[in-house]
């Protein structure tokens, strides 16, 4: 029996499988700094975890609406309503398991072949993966570390075509850290506002920015009909195992979401989406402090990885990565973090894992204790010295 065509074109998230191989490293009895999943190493806010124990003994273990609990709805409407400053009614907002259903079901609702979709590269890898599984034509936009990993607005300009159904952005960015500067984003914004072009806003770090808060395209005149938004709780909250993201989307497309959950996953957990309510709607002290810490981690992480012989790093501007460049080292990516791995026991991806234009770098997570960050840095500047 033969696989479909189709899966041949879809990618994979290699973070996953280096976490594999590390923890078998691990179970021979090896020392391992884990840094190469994109998670918060904080566990998920008390209220929130209660909030989930009293859904659960109320009931809330049963089918829910296929768009989301109408509470939870709301709870986000007025959450993207007050951090974007711009109007969302709950009827817009569609609630899905994890951020990723964000990507596949409008790409699978949009995307024919023939179609171009603009993405950045590097970038999360299931971008690509999801343009190519749909059968359109990704068309990459490198992210120049010299423009401090943002667009050059001139190359957009070229590859915009009377082809282009989609342009994803991602700020701030997996795996860069990189934020797109507010006059960046009004000229993207410009150059599609009069073209049939949807947007795809992936904006799941968007409360993780250590200086100029980043710009939801969404918030420019002509651009929330033409946008979605994707936002979700793993993130901010530290819920990454709850599985629950969100879409703020364009009313045309919320039908074709909804239609596509109720053939792949039915609803999301009705007692997860309570959850999500708290989150939303109690304190907020636990994700900010989580969040200075993390700024706390980057500037000592960063300025402790410009000391290895060959990196360099840029000072990120928002989620929790960093992505220092290696090309001093004389390795190439991939090579450089299966050695780490493997002799450092320092575990972090290879660039290329998000794409071609990732080459000449490799991505840490900064999600880790300091002393596990420190640590990861003298072993992989003790590795390069040899």
């Amino acid at each position: 029996m033969q696989l479909a065509s189709a899966m041949s074109r879809i990618g994979t998230e290699t973070a996953f499988e280096v976490l594999v191989r590390s923890k078998a490293l691990e179970a021979q009895g090896r020392s391992i700094i884990h840094l190469e999943i994109g998670e918060p190493d904080f566990k998920t806010p008390q209220h929130i975890v209660d909030a989930a124990k009293q859904a659960l003994d109320e009931g809330w273990t049963h089918y829910g609406p296929s768009q989301g609990l109408p509470e939870l709805r709301a709870a986000i409407a007025e959450y993207v309503s007050a951090s974007r400053g711009i109007p969302v009614e709950p009827d817009n907002v569609c609630v899905v398991p994890g951020g990723k259903p964000i990507i596949f079901f409008p790409m699978l609702a949009l995307l024919e072949p023939g179609d171009e979709v603009i993405y950045p590269n590097p970038a999360f890898p299931i971008y690509e993966s999801m343009i190519k599984f749909c059968g359109a034509t990704p068309v990459p936009m490198p992210l120049l570390e010299e423009r401090g990993f943002s667009f050059d607005l001139n190359l957009f300009k070229d590859k915009l075509s009377a082809n282009t159904k989609m342009v994803v952005l991602n700020s701030p960015a997996n795996p860069t850290g990189g934020v797109i500067p507010a006059e960046d984003i009004r000229e993207i914004a410009a150059l599609l506002r009069e073209r049939d072009v949807i947007v795809l806003s992936d904006e799941i770090y968007s409360r993780m920015s250590y200086g100029e808060k980043p710009v939801s395209i969404a918030t420019l005149p002509g651009m929330q009909e033409k946008t979605i938004i994707l936002d979700g709780f793993s993130k901010t909250y530290a819920m990454t195992g709850w599985r629950m993201g969100y879409g703020v989307v364009p009313k045309f497309l919320v039908n074709p979401i909804n239609t596509l959950m109720v053939n792949s996953n039915s609803c999301t957990a009705s007692f997860t989406q309570r959850a999500g309510i708290a989150a939303l709607r109690g304190p907020q002290e636990p994700a900010e402090a989580m969040i200075a810490e993390f700024r706390r981690r980057r500037d000592a992480f960063v300025a402790a990885l410009n000391e290895v012989p060959g990196f360099r790093c840029a000072v990120p501007e928002g989620a929790f990565y960093a992505f220092p460049n290696i090309e001093g080292t004389g390795w190439k990516s991939k090579p450089l973090a299966d050695a780490l791995l493997e002799q450092a026991g320092v575990a972090c991806l290879s660039g290329t894992a998000f794409g071609a234009y990732g080459e000449g770098y490799i991505r840490f997570s900064y999600a880790n204790s300091m002393d596990n960050l420190m640590e990861a840095v003298r072993r992989v500047g003790a590795f390069l010295r040899k």
